[in-house]
């Protein structure tokens, strides 16, 4: 039996918060096409007026936040992939960064001589966006096909309604729900408008009325981020028993001036506290792993502004990480995926 390995796949992170290497991986982010899809004159210029002052700002967010053993998104996935390792018995179980290390490369480049000839390649993203799935998914062909790699790949499908994935949700977050507190505000991360109407293969559905995403189905919504984070979070309140006014979703870290995909965090925590709302649970339910966004995004920046707007407290419930429940959600998610006989 030949081994058949899992590849873990997550976002990245700077290699240290010094303002050089968070300045290398943001280059490598935002240069990416399917981030800012812009032509590639136009993107290089956009970010180098980005580079020349968001690296310091970016390094002291990462230095907030920065765990003694390192990033804390690396951090998390290795402890996934560690615990994975026992639950995944056809090879072995690997992490690669779609930006920063370990590279989706140099990880499938080792595979390949181990021996290995087939990966089940999952991306760590339970909503489909080409600024995830799709850029991660593209690198790993692309590396195989060039490098002439034998290897056979199997991708994980985006799982944002299996109901594996809401059920682990439901278990990581009933310690906090069993808490007094007014509501629930899930909030997903933001994509900007064009990117919904890129991926509509229809050409004449995405934000083409107020309730589009509702209405969503077949490949309109296989390709949808909204639609698919809306459903998550409408199984995730079905799941948990939550009362329609117990709980509501926004999308959060806007960048640039082009208008993005609604209702913003930022705006909704206003008005929550304007609400009367004072113990205020956020969940981010786009990560599976803390980082930046959920940590000091929120847990700091969207704590402090919700409280100034009259809030008592912003509790922020912790993404998935290493939670027994999410090992074996993944596990069976994983082990679904067609592979060859």
């Amino acid at each position: 039996m030949t081994d058949h390995a899992l590849l873990l796949v997550n976002l990245g992170s700077p290699a240290s918060t010094s303002v050089p290497d968070v300045r290398r991986y943001l280059n490598q982010f935002l240069m990416d096409p399917y981030v800012v899809d812009l032509p590639w004159p136009a993107r290089r210029l956009l970010v180098s007026l980005i580079l020349a002052k968001r690296p310091a700002a970016s390094a002291h967010a990462y230095s907030s936040i920065w765990w003694e053993e390192g990033s804390p998104l690396v951090v998390l996935s290795r402890r996934l992939q560690d615990a994975m390792r026992a639950k995944w018995t056809h090879g072995p179980v690997e992490l690669a960064m779609r930006y920063g290390e370990p590279s989706i490369e140099s990880v499938l480049t080792r595979l390949a001589k181990q021996g290995v000839s087939e990966v089940t390649f999952a991306p760590l993203y339970p909503q489909f966006a080409d600024s995830t799935v799709t850029t991660a998914v593209e690198l790993a062909r692309k590396v195989i096909l060039e490098q002439r790699l034998k290897l056979k790949m199997h991708v994980l499908p985006p799982f944002y309604d299996q109901p594996e994935y809401l059920e682990a949700l439901v278990k990581s977050t009933e310690s906090y729900l069993q808490q007094p507190f007014d509501h629930i505000l899930m909030s997903f991360h933001g994509l900007p408008e064009r990117h919904l109407h890129k991926s509509d293969p229809s050409g004449t559905h995405c934000l083409k009325g107020a309730d589009c995403c509702q209405n969503a189905k077949g490949t309109v919504l296989e390709s949808c981020y909204r639609a698919q984070c809306i459903r998550t979070a409408e199984g995730f309140a079905r799941e948990a028993g939550l009362r329609p006014d117990q709980w509501s979703f926004s999308f959060q870290s806007r960048l640039g001036r082009a208008k993005w995909i609604e209702p913003y965090t930022e705006a909704r925590l206003d008005e929550l506290a304007a609400q009367g709302v004072k113990r205020l649970l956020v969940m981010c339910p786009a990560f599976v792993a803390d980082c930046i966004e959920t940590l000091e995004e929120i847990g700091m920046r969207g704590k402090e502004q919700f409280e100034e707007a009259g809030g008592q407290e912003l509790v922020l419930v912790p993404c998935l990480n290493d939670h027994p429940a999410w090992v074996d959600a993944l596990t069976t998610l994983c082990e679904r995926v067609p592979r060859a006989v």
